[in-house]
C-alpha cells in the first residue's frame, strides 16, 4: 500500500510540474492574442483561452500569413476550429485549446475568422533568433496584403477543453494541465495521468 501511494504521488508530481503558458484570445473584444510574442520550451503546453467572439488559433508559415500551413508545406500544423466564447461563458466556463510544444521551431499563428488576420490578429511562438527579419511585426505587415484562408476539415493538432472562468482550473484533455498566468497560477494533474497512476498503483497492491 505504501509503494502504491508513493507511485501515485510521484506521477502526480510529474504531471503538475509541466509548464503551461496561457494565451488570452479576444480579451475585451479585441482582435488580439495576449501575449502575442511567446517563448516556450520543448514539453511545455500552450493553452489558448477564448474570451470573446468566435476566433481560431491557426498555424501558418511566415511567408504565407492568413493561410494554413498545410496548404504551403508538408506540415499538417494545428487549427482550433472556430470557438464561440459566449457558449462557454454562459455556463461560467471558458473555452480553451491546448497544444504541446514538440520543438523550438517558430510557430506563426493567425485567426481565420473573416479579415481578423489582415487586421493584425496574429502571434508567434519561439520567433527565430537567427533571422532578425522574421519578426511578428513583419508577419503582420505581410498579413495586411493577404487573404484569409480556412483549413479544410475541422480542428486538428491540439486539444479542446474548458476552464473555470473564475479560477482558471482547466478541464478536458490536454487542457487539464492547467494554467499559468494572471489569476491562474494553479496547475492541475490531467485526468489521463491520474487514471494511469491509479492503474499502476493497483498493480502494486
Amino acid at each position: 500500500m505504501q509503494f502504491s501511494t508513493l507511485a501515485l504521488a510521484a506521477l502526480a508530481s510529474l504531471a503538475s510540474a509541466q509548464k503551461v503558458h496561457v494565451v488570452k484570445v479576444g480579451v475585451n473584444n479585441s482582435l488580439t492574442y495576449e501575449p502575442s510574442d511567446l517563448t516556450a520550451a520543448v514539453g511545455d503546453m500552450v493553452q489558448f483561452q477564448f474570451f470573446s467572439g468566435n476566433h481560431t488559433a491557426t498555424q501558418s508559415t511566415f511567408d504565407k500569413p492568413c493561410s494554413p500551413i498545410s496548404q504551403n508545406s508538408n506540415i499538417t500544423g494545428f487549427h482550433s476550429g472556430f470557438i464561440p466564447a459566449a457558449a462557454s461563458e454562459a455556463m461560467g466556463m471558458r473555452a480553451v485549446y491546448s497544444i504541446m510544444i514538440n520543438n523550438t521551431q517558430p510557430l506563426w499563428i493567425y485567426c481565420a475568422k473573416g479579415n481578423h488576420c489582415e487586421a493584425g490578429m496574429a502571434m508567434v511562438i519561439n520567433k527565430p533568433a537567427a533571422n532578425p527579419n522574421r519578426t511578428l511585426a513583419a508577419y503582420k505587415e505581410l498579413a495586411k496584403g493577404a487573404t484569409t484562408e480556412l483549413p479544410t476539415g475541422g480542428a486538428t493538432g491540439g486539444t479542446p477543453g474548458q476552464t473555470d472562468a473564475t479560477n482558471g482550473t482547466a478541464d478536458g484533455g490536454a487542457a487539464d494541465a492547467g494554467a499559468e498566468g494572471a489569476g491562474a497560477g494553479m496547475l492541475v494533474v490531467p485526468s489521463t495521468v491520474l487514471l494511469a497512476a491509479a492503474g499502476f498503483a493497483a498493480l502494486l497492491l
